[in-house]
């Protein structure tokens, strides 16, 4: 097998000769469902760092190896799954074939789904009854089921969207947009009251309506951070080499001589 032209069948091998409890790698075999979380997480993120530098950039290949890293993280929590004849990989497979069937009736079945609209729709009704599903016999929160551990952002506008699907929502941007001024308004009212436990609690609120602006606006908020800290990163390397190149230390250049440089680095851009 260690031999054989590179398979799913060969990657399950390596993991299964990784676990063995004889010859296998001490570390994997110490491993268990808990520990590897923080790795499965870490390597979700560098997966999505490497789409926006892939797209950015047009070289795809350190973004194949990072798909390659997460799909191993996949497999190694299938062969914890098989060895405690919980579920395996091909149970895994055949869980999500069935799913992505079912919440597709537009293309696997005869309903007639044609706008996003309906499609989002019937999207989330289906997982609404799968919800119901695992909790039979009592109701169920909309709410139910987001993952606590999902980005803040990310938490919030699954909690809107969830909300929206229920009908529980503005009717269009503009009222969102409205909420947001207002929210700066409250914060800006907190901040010279000089409360900082209420200027918290409103700073809260006015991110939560900024990713509600988000989500009407068909946009991704933990998408959209990603990439504005991306960009601010890149501009700030920018300004960061004009300084090495004046020949003068960062900390004793004024604050108008650094936006200075980062308006340079702005036009730079857009010469490109």
């Amino acid at each position: 097998m260690l031999t054989e032209q590179a398979s799913m069948n060969k990657l399950r091998w390596i993991m299964t000769q990784l676990r063995d409890p004889k010859t296998g790698c001490p570390w994997d075999i110490k491993q268990d469902f808990a520990s590897i979380v923080p790795h499965t997480i870490e390597e979700a993120y560098e997966v999505a760092d490497a789409v926006i530098d892939a797209v950015e950039q047009q070289d795809f290949s350190e973004l194949e190896k990072e798909l390659g890293d997460l799909l191993f993280q996949i497999v190694f929590y299938s062969q914890l799954g098989q060895e405690q004849k919980q579920f395996d990989f091909d149970s895994v497979v055949a869980a999500i074939c069935e799913k992505i069937i079912r919440r597709h009736p537009h293309v696997f079945g005869d309903k007639n789904l044609t706008s996003d609209a309906d499609i989002n729709a019937n999207w989330e009704n289906e997982k609404a009854q799968e919800r119901q599903q695992k909790n039979a016999n009592e109701p169920i929160s909309i709410l139910a089921d987001i993952p606590r551990n999902l980005p803040a952002l990310s938490q919030a506008a699954k909690i809107q969207k969830r909300c929206a699907h229920a009908g529980f929502d503005w009717h269009n941007i503009e009222d969102v947009f409205a909420k947001v001024v207002e929210e700066v308004e409250e914060v800006h009212v907190e901040i010279e009251q000089d409360n900082p436990e209420a200027l918290a609690e409103e700073l809260g609120d006015l991110m939560f309506a900024v990713v509600n602006l988000c989500r009407h606006a068909k946009q991704d908020p933990e998408q959209l951070l990603r990439q504005a800290n991306h960009k601010f990163t890149k501009r700030f390397h920018g300004v960061e080499k004009q300084v090495a190149n004046s020949g003068v230390e960062f900390e004793q250049h004024s604050l108008e001589k650094l936006e200075e440089y980062w308006q340079q680095v702005k036009l730079d851009e857009k010469k490109r």
